[in-house]
């Protein structure tokens, strides 16, 4: 190995490092607010990038007729909950933004698609279809079992998995796209080359990550998601609505999916159950945090990276098995080190 092909490598460790560090962080962030393991999340980040790819192919995207359909549902949901009663107008309010923002995504993007309406017009529709997703996953799947175990939830995010992976099969098929990289070309630092895209990730990643933080510390919706995860019967006590959290947390782990299959869709071939490979990746990084620190999840989220491209060179075929080997020794050591507690009773 001489110094440019190191150098490439850890372009490439640090690139999808920063992808799986926001990975990391929401599946930390779902966790501790709702207690789910959202093991759909890598399906969302390869809706987000088959989503552009067909825009900029475009086609209208089967993700905007998936995200109608589980609109519909939940906006019936929500209506059939107001029959019932105890009857809030906030029922009627949800109803209609679940069943009227994918219509509308969808009819824009029915209009656009074929226009061809450029990179930025892409990227915006494929968060207007993608980011609805969350609060509607969130509203048909978890929602009505919130008061259940952890287990409980976990089997049904696994249920879920499986799914959105039939849905995206049938959505896009079984061919694999790779996205039109948002910003071309290549910059030399000395005789290393750096590319714009690679760079362009790594600086969306930051600014993402400052801004969830920003976003925690500074505003009402982000204090209520912190005290939330850190005691929700005490936050349900003074006010904080749990399904509301629940609605926020799986609205910004939608959010951010789409923007990392967006930024991921240029680098790797996507196809329709890559996903479940990279949100894998992205829990091994959240385990690595303990499922509760956002800075160790960054950081192991790096280090998940850049094992990856040092593996990619030195052993390629195994180098997804020595990335999910290290959460091996992370487990023992938390189970021989941890206090074992008994389930938050609700």
């Amino acid at each position: 190995m001489n110094s440019v092909i190191a150098v490439l490598l850890l372009q490439d460790g640090l690139t999808t490092g920063a992808i799986y560090a926001l990975l990391a962080l929401v599946l930390v962030m779902v966790f501790s607010v709702t207690r789910v393991m959202f093991v759909a999340q890598g399906e969302i980040v390869s809706y987000g990038a088959l989503t552009l790819a067909s825009l900029q192919a475009g086609h209208l995207p089967g993700t905007a007729f998936i995200a109608v359909a589980g609109g519909l549902i939940a906006a019936g949901m929500d209506l059939w909950a107001y029959a019932r009663g105890p009857r809030h107008r906030t029922q009627l309010l949800s109803a209609a933004l679940y069943a009227g923002v994918p219509l509308l995504a969808c009819g824009l993007a029915a209009l656009a698609a074929p226009l061809g309406g450029g990179q930025l017009v892409n990227v915006a529709l494929t968060l207007a279809i993608v980011v609805p997703l969350g609060p509607i996953l969130y509203r048909t799947a978890f929602q009505p079992l919130a008061g259940s175990s952890v287990l409980v939830l976990l089997i049904v995010a696994v249920a879920l998995h499986f799914v959105l992976t039939g849905l995206g099969l049938i959505a896009f098929g079984a061919e694999g796209v790779r996205v039109t990289p948002l910003v071309d070309g290549t910059f030399f630092l000395g005789a290393f080359p750096l590319s714009a895209q690679s760079l362009f990730a790594i600086a969306i990643t930051v600014a993402l990550i400052c801004a969830l933080f920003a976003f925690f510390g500074n505003t009402l919706q982000g204090k209520a998601l912190r005290a939330t995860a850190f005691n929700r019967v005490g936050a349900r006590l003074v006010g904080i609505s749990a399904t509301g959290s629940g609605v926020l947390a799986f609205t910004l782990a939608a959010l951010i999916g789409a923007v990392s299959g967006i930024l991921i869709g240029s680098l790797v071939t996507i196809y329709y159950d890559t996903g479940f490979v990279i949100g894998l990746k992205g829990f091994v990084a959240a385990i690595l945090g303990g499922l509760v620190s956002y800075p160790l999840a960054a950081l192991g989220a790096v280090m998940v990276g850049l094992l990856e491209a040092g593996s990619s060179f030195w052993a390629s075929a195994f180098k997804d098995v020595l990335v999910f080997s290290l959460i091996i020794p992370i487990l023992m050591w938390r189970s021989l080190s941890a206090v074992h507690m008994e389930e938050e009773e609700e």
